[in-house]
């Protein structure tokens, strides 16, 4: 029977394989004597073999197949010739400081001295030539064997041979940058379809990321493994965003630098270069705490991913908390050098002389083993080669996420609950709700951690029990294996180390690993639905030239009128009761109203009474009430104006009405120009996405403000008649200078080209470039304000700007009402001189035929190789100067729907196909208005590719607010009055 019969490690048993086996693995065959060092490294069992294996046999293996293949080293591995030749013990002492403790010093004979030097490099865990030598043999290895105890036989031998030279079955690894959940490979961003742009040299990281920040990684070959964005482009872009260049700007006048990255994409980029700035944040922080050392900078520098930032930080010593960690703890009892000492000489190792009974945690030699395995589990847990193989075997194995009812609510009545903005009923689905991590849904994980937050629901991972028992094996044989003969006791003790780091720090570090990375992938999603949704929000095409009549419908306080002119301004105000008595009186009000000023607009809000008002007017309109106006309504959403008529921006801006009237205001100004009213209101509250607040704020607030200031500036603002607030989110400005121009204007008149705009307070260089190109000056709009405006003797004369001693003059420029940026005027008028045409026919039919006659002839690369420009940049020009004046590009995107009649939910039948438009997206699907009470549902699963345009079907976010489709009833749910939908197709 086998003396090593088996072995607790770490809670599971591990059994031996033969007895003659396991004398010769550890070099007590052949009589008890240990084999020489040489034969030793020769020697490897062969695959599936659990038998006593000669050493002459496996040498004429090892012959026969030649030399073995020398693995690839990982960092900086030392020339071969300079590796020291293993010698047995009698060959060799074991050197050590001359201050060394009595525990650490060896009973036979004394030992030299050893240099700190030396020391330090003898302090490493696994020595760097046996980690190659487990690397080499990794993959011909077929079987791991267990971790055994040691004999008294083995341990009074003066000549045992070390641990190290265990040989196991390791599979080989390749360490990861970052853990996924099995998400597709970054797609690649529309660069390789689009005409090549311009390469530059790829620069080193100092002059991508600043002079004071260097990684010890490639920052742009980083950037392109994350983003799928080939590196030249990254580079560009790295040195754009560096010289603090704003991504509309990039988007519309740096395509050749960006290859045509959309705005999304360079966003993206953007939020992989903070990973290189926060390190440097974090060092500067800690070297001005005076606790940055040259390790800890190494380990900062070497972070690749946020989530290996985050670890670094969390387990930093110098960390701020409110008391020590238990390996800290024993560390400062003086127990570091005796766990050192396990790993490194255990057969040195002697913990009786540690005791000192009168110190609190080394007062038995239990305690002071408890402090030894406390320092090795933090070290396991700390180790990036440990944690990576432990995040492998989680990554092959299933993890699953729990969530179940908790005690909390369990002992609370079903039903609304003081203090609880939810019900527990609406979390009945996760109650006991069990899935794999790598399946479960976006959505499904906001709503687990709304539950959890609520205290309504407890959530767990489950890893399982397989992935304990193959770390602690592998950390046993492998990484963590003494380099010399370890008695049984000291085995056992680095077996306890294991089993701590891996229950009491590993497993809660993997825990919230994954809990995080559910997290961020399901807000990110969340926050890229939120972006869509509000771009088409914003987007949304305006309705000019209508008088409207805007409608805040109420029951008991009444319906909101407001009544406004086709420039948004107010020319009547007031309330009625449409839904109680005198319904009659009502109406001959309204009709008075549309008769005086001409209006066959209604636009109403979609809040509380708006289906019943809907009814009403529906009725009027179908009994002809309001002949000889062809009256027709749309229902808009009003999210965000009851919270906007009390901002400080409405009071500023209708002093004098009533909160309630704002509202409605609000609302009809929305029909009119959405884009210029919604920027008044805080995007998170425009009714848009779903889980807003169950998101990181400062990501859905970075990504909306972008997504507002992209849309402000790709349509542009006229100077002279936008307001501050519209002003301060175009590209390059911010409020104190949106301030100053408006103040400007209105003291000196209207602006009468963009140089003027070098004359405002705060406008430097850098922002006029930054927000020039997106800035209109209307030849119309600056006549019409300059009628109404008092024009002083000092305006007329030419002003020098800021002492410069340039002349700025005051004459129209009709370049400045297209999308052509200053800084391309002097080409687009050589272009213009190429064919004889002249700024004054900008958007007329004939200059149009001749700038396409003109480039048909030439080619566009050949005539911009002419005009020393970029093909992208003489396309612009082309677009802003074949452009009617006023040109909007909102005019593509659709309208608000006008209808005259509804339909209930008696009209609706299974198979019934309507047309709709979509009201809003959520990560399950898409809602849309068909005219009824409630909007229905298209699932997920029913938004296929098929079904969608060519142009969308590659989109993740396939459908938007704002889109027509046309849909299939395919469930109705009356009691609920749940309605659901397919979709059949999207309406161009």
């Amino acid at each position: 029977m086998c003396v090593f019969n088996s072995y607790i490690l770490c809670g599971f048993k591990i059994p031996c394989i033969d007895n003659n086996f396991c004398l010769n693995f550890y070099g007590l065959g052949r009589g008890g004597k240990p084999e020489s060092a040489d034969e030793d490294e020769s020697w490897h069992p062969e695959p599936k073999v659990a038998k006593r294996l000669s050493v002459k046999s496996t040498e004429k293996n090892t012959a026969s197949k030649g030399p073995s293949k020398e693995p690839k080293p990982k960092k900086e591995p030392k020339p071969k010739a300079d590796r020291k030749p293993r010698v047995t013990k009698t060959a060799k002492a074991f050197k050590a400081k001359e201050t060394e403790p009595s525990c650490l010093k060896t009973a036979t004979g004394p030992s030299d001295v050893q240099n700190e030097s030396e020391e330090s490099q003898t302090s490493v865990i696994v020595k760097q030539e046996v980690c190659q030598k487990l690397e080499s043999v990794n993959e011909r290895l077929s079987f791991a064997l267990p971790s055994v105890t040691f004999n008294d036989a083995g341990s009074g031998s003066s000549e045992a041979p070390t641990s190290s030279q265990v040989l196991l079955k390791v599979k080989k690894e390749e360490p990861e940058d970052d853990f996924t959940f099995d998400e597709p490979v970054h797609k690649k961003q529309k660069t390789s379809s689009a005409p090549q742009g311009r390469r530059v040299k790829l620069p080193k990281s100092a002059s991508v990321f600043g002079e004071d920040l260097h990684m010890n990684w490639d920052p742009i070959q980083m950037l392109a493994e994350k983003t799928g964005v080939d590196p030249w482009v990254c580079a560009n872009i790295a040195n754009l965003f560096r010289e603090e260049n704003t991504i509309p700007f990039m988007v519309r006048y740096r395509k050749d630098l960006v290859n045509h990255m959309d705005a999304d994409g360079l966003r993206e980029v953007q939020q992989a270069l903070s990973l290189a700035k926060k390190c440097q944040s974090t060092m500067l922080t800690l070297k001005k705490e005076g606790v940055l050392t040259t390790e800890l900078e190494e380990l900062f520098k070497n972070c690749k991913t946020m989530d290996e930032l985050d670890h670094v930080v969390s387990h930093t010593p110098y960390k701020k908390s409110s008391k020590l960690s238990k390996a800290r703890r024993a560390k400062e009892l003086g127990l570091e050098p005796p766990a050192l000492a396990l790993l490194q000489r255990p057969q040195t190792l002697n913990l009786q002389p540690l005791v000192q009974p009168d110190i609190e945690g080394l007062a038995t030699l239990d305690d002071v083993t408890t402090g030894i395995v406390h320092i090795l589990a933090d070290m396991i847990a700390k180790d990036k080669e440990t944690l990576t193989y432990v995040l492998t075997l989680c990554d092959n194995s299933v993890v699953k996420l729990q969530s179940s009812v908790s005690k909390t609510a369990q002992k609370e009545k079903p039903g609304p609950q003081q203090g609880r903005p939810n019900d527990i009923n609406n979390f009945k689905l996760y109650f006991d709700f069990t899935c794999n991590i790598q399946r479960i849904q976006h959505h499904q994980i906001l709503a687990i951690n709304r539950g959890e937050n609520l205290k309504i629901l407890t959530v767990k991972v489950i890893i399982p029990d397989c992935v304990g028992t193959d770390f602690c094996r592998w950390c046993i044989n492998v990484r963590w294996r003494p380099r010399g003969f370890a008695q049984p006791e000291m085995m056992n003790i680095l077996g306890n180390a294991v089993k701590d780091s891996y229950k009491r720090l590993i497993l809660p570090l993997l825990c919230r690993r994954f809990r995080s990375q559910l997290t961020s992938n399901a807000e990110k999603e969340s926050v890229a639905i939120f972006v869509q949704n509000l771009r088409q929000r914003l987007l949304t095409c305006p309705v000019r030239g209508r008088t409207i009549l805007a409608v805040d419908p109420g029951f008991r306080h009444g319906c909101k009128l407001a009544v406004l002119s086709p420039t948004g301004k107010i020319l009547h105000t007031d309330v009625v009761y449409l839904h109680g008595t005198g319904q009659n009186r009502e109406a001959d009000k309204l009709r008075h109203l549309l008769m005086l000023h001409g209006c066959e607009t209604v636009v109403i809000g979609n809040g509380t009474a708006c289906r019943q008002t809907e009814a009403y007017f529906d009725n009027l309109i179908k009994r002809r009430f309001f002949q000889p106006l062809d009256v027709s309504y749309c229902i808009t959403d009003e999210a965000g104006a009851s919270i906007y008529s009390v901002s400080p921006e409405a009071v500023k801006e209708m002093p004098d009405l009533d909160p309630n009237l704002r509202s409605a205001v609000s609302i009809g100004r929305r029909v009119q120009d959405p884009l210029a009213e919604l920027v008044k209101i805080d995007p998170k509250h425009i009714g848009i996405g779903t889980y807003q607040h169950d998101v990181s704020q400062t990501l859905l607030r970075a990504a909306l403000d972008g997504v507002v200031q992209e849309c402000v500036s790709f349509v542009g603002v006229d100077v002279n008649v936008c307001s501050e607030t519209l002003m301060r989110h175009v590209a390059g400005l911010n409020a104190g200078r949106a301030h100053n121009i408006i103040e400007w204007r209105e003291k000196n008149g209207p602006f009468l080209n963009r140089e003027q705009l070098k004359q405002v307070k705060g406008l430097g260089p850098k922002s006029f470039q930054q927000c020039a190109g997106f800035i209109r000056i209307n030849t119309e709009t600056v006549q019409s304000v300059q009628r109404a405006f008092t024009v002083t003797t000092a305006h007329n004369k030419p002003v020098t700007n800021k002492g410069k001693g340039k002349i700025i003059g005051t004459e129209l420029n009709p370049l400045d009402q297209t999308c052509i940026h200053p800084e391309s005027y002097s080409t687009a008028m050589r272009f213009l001189s190429l064919f004889g045409g002249h700024v004054d026919q900008l958007g007329q039919c004939q200059l149009k035929d001749r700038v396409e006659a003109h480039v048909k002839s030439h080619g566009l690369e050949a005539l911009a190789q002419t005009l020393d420009a970029t093909c992208e940049t003489l396309q612009l020009i082309i677009d802003g100067l074949t452009q009617p004046p006023g040109f909007d590009i909102r005019q593509d995107f659709n309208q608000a729907d006008f209808k005259r009649q509804i339909i209930s939910m008696s009209d609706l039948h299974v198979g019934l196909v309507l047309t709709g438009r979509v009201s809003n997206m959520a990560l399950f699907g898409a809602f849309v208005d068909i005219g009824m009470e409630r909007s229905g549902l298209i699932p997920k699963r029913f938004i296929t590719p098929d079904k969608l345009p060519s142009d969308q079907r590659n989109h993740s976010l396939a459908l938007g607010p704002g889109e027509r489709v046309e849909v299939r009833v395919v469930d109705l749910d009356l009691q609920r009055k749940r309605i659901t939908l397919d979709l059949v197709r999207v309406i161009r």
